[in-house]
């Protein structure tokens, strides 16, 4: 049994969703305590973790003790994967995409296809969005051999949720390495401002201001209202393409804080993330540590590693023996190249 401090490191979520995706894929039952307990003012499982959960035990026939709210533990005994058709509701606006994370590397070595709707909220705070994962993680994932693609019935914003997605899986019977080294040739940036139940003029203001801090001609913005909302929301996002992948940057609409901050708030990522000349930013880094580790190898250049990185590859050397090494690419602190495999020595600058 693999035991897992689900307090380690950064402490949050992505733990107990990593741990769950490894249990279920090695075929090792999971012992995981201390469940979000850096979440101080709300440790332990909330809806979205606990639906996860709930759908790691219907895809793999697990058996689980601690699967209630706020739990801080959990024992979770894997059984075989099965492909299918699948449904799950979070209840809230809690991230409809995290649930997908958990279960995602399972269904993606299964043995037949698979078709999984989720229900909550899809463009979420502190976690991915929707476009995140359609436009920059999963047409990665599929060039390392499964093909999923992922579909936005209906947005679901905080705190109303009431989003739709449905993802289709064709699995991989494994998984190829993947680098990404290069910048490549850099396309135009492009924005995209969504509004539910909100003036459309304050996705204009927030095109308006990401024009004013970034080389983005008006062609390359784009407004969506979304029809008939469950509730009123907002999001903002860039698309950074170059050559061998596209990075997506985000940022939500908040009440007391106005469209020009929200814009400026995105534009200093993009402005950061284009300023290191690497590949792969923060949240991509994260989401490419598990499936290269499947995969066997692997490497890419990012923007200086995170605490959630660091604790993703903790977490995933409990369940894989798969060495990771992370070489500082310049003297002060800067980008990093992120190697995964037998060779992980750093590749010549």
């Amino acid at each position: 049994m693999v035991r897992i401090d689900g307090a380690m490191g950064e402490g949050g979520g992505q733990v107990l969703r990593s741990s769950l995706a490894l249990s279920m894929i090695t075929q090792k039952p999971l012992l995981i305590e201390n469940i979000r307990a850096r979440r101080r003012s709300r440790p332990g499982l909330l809806r979205q973790h606990l639906t996860g959960l709930r759908a790691a035990v219907e895809i793999s026939g697990a058996t689980v003790e601690g699967d209630r709210l706020k739990s801080g533990r959990v024992r979770f005994e894997p059984g075989t994967v099965k492909a299918g058709r699948y449904h799950f509701a979070v209840g809230t606006a809690g991230s409809a995409l995290l649930v997908l994370q958990t279960i995602l590397p399972a269904l993606m070595l299964a043995s037949g296809d698979s078709e999984v709707t989720i229900e909550g909220g899809t463009h979420n705070s502190k976690s991915p969005p929707f476009d995140f994962l359609e436009a920059a993680f999963l047409p990665l994932l599929n060039q390392m051999g499964p093909e999923v693609t992922i579909e936005l019935i209906r947005p679901g914003f905080y705190p109303a949720g009431g989003g739709k997605l449905v993802a289709r899986i064709h699995p991989a019977t494994s998984l190829r390495p993947l680098e990404l080294l290069e910048v490549g040739e850099r396309k135009p940036l492009r924005a995209r401002a969504r509004v539910a139940g909100m003036p459309r003029g304050v996705a204009h203001q927030e095109l308006l201001t990401l024009r004013e801090h970034l080389p983005i001609e008006w062609q390359d913005t784009r407004i969506e209202e979304v029809e008939r909302p469950i509730g009123p929301g907002n999001s903002l996002h860039v698309f950074a393409e170059c050559g061998p992948l596209t990075e997506v940057f985000t940022g939500f609409g908040e009440r007391k804080v106005d469209a020009v901050r929200v814009a400026e708030r995105v534009a200093e990522e993009v402005k950061a993330y284009l300023a290191h000349e690497v590949p792969v930013g923060e949240h991509l880094a994260d989401q490419l540590l598990l499936p290269l580790a499947l995969a066997g190898g692997g490497r890419f250049r990012a923007t200086p590693a995170s605490l959630h990185t660091t604790t993703n590859i903790d977490v995933i050397r409990a369940f894989v023996d798969v060495p990771f090494s992370i070489t500082e690419l310049s003297p002060d602190g800067g980008p990093v190249e992120v190697a995964v495999g037998a060779d992980v020595s750093p590749a010549p600058a």
